[in-house]
């Protein structure tokens, strides 16, 4: 059992992996730091700078500050992040090979002479759960493309309903057309056959009336 726990352990470990640590940058410095990623991998950083001031002897936050964030695939030299934010901002990433990435944070002074000191905490958590946007929008297209499928195959059901239900009034209404001749025809039989009965009998009434008279 507890090996077992052990186990589960370090895959969780292995899955993902939070670096938390910070340091010391002047003005015109840049730092880096080298992060060995799988291919895929989704990486969430947070920093937060805080710079020294020389009145209140503390490291404070300064609304001036803005810190660079760059992150490069070393092995092909590909820039994947290179943004600016302000002193106390996240970023996330998705590698796209695998291998080395170098993550370099600066700030945007940019005075050779400002002997301005920053402290820099850095968390960065590699291996998280979540989605990657653009992955995301492959489903999303996917899924769109299949409802709109679906919805050209509903509508050419409707089309085809119509057309069938068009059809039956079409041949209920010959039907019933074909009907009511049928029935005229037949009385119109009735009536000839009334007719030529009635015409035969004065006939030979009058016949048989012709020959007593003789």
């Amino acid at each position: 059992m507890i090996q077992r726990l052990l186990f589960l352990w370090a895959l969780l470990l292995g899955v993902v992996v939070t670096n938390a640590l910070h340091f010391y940058l002047d003005a015109n410095e840049k730092r880096c730091f080298i992060e060995e990623l799988p291919m895929d991998t989704v990486v969430e950083g947070h920093y937060r700078a805080l710079e020294w001031s020389e009145q209140d002897q503390v490291y404070a936050e300064d609304p001036n500050l803005g810190i660079w964030v760059e992150v490069d695939e070393m092995e092909s030299g590909h820039s994947v992040v290179k943004t600016k934010g302000p002193s106390d901002g996240r970023f996330t990433f998705t590698s796209h090979e695998a291998g080395d990435h170098s993550i370099c944070l600066s700030t945007n002074y940019t005075s050779w002479f400002s002997s301005t000191h920053i402290r820099l905490y850095l968390d960065v958590v590699v291996g998280s759960t979540k989605a990657d946007a653009d992955h995301d929008r492959s489903h999303v297209s996917e899924l769109a493309a299949k409802v709109r499928d679906l919805n050209q195959k509903m509508e050419d059901i409707h089309r085809e309903q119509q057309y069938q239900r068009q059809r039956e009034a079409d041949y209920r209404n010959l039907s019933e057309s074909t009907n009511g001749r049928a029935v005229w025809y037949s009385l119109a039989q009735i009536v000839v056959l009334i007719a030529t009965c009635t015409w035969q009998l004065r006939h030979l009434r009058r016949f048989f009336e012709d020959r007593k008279m003789r």
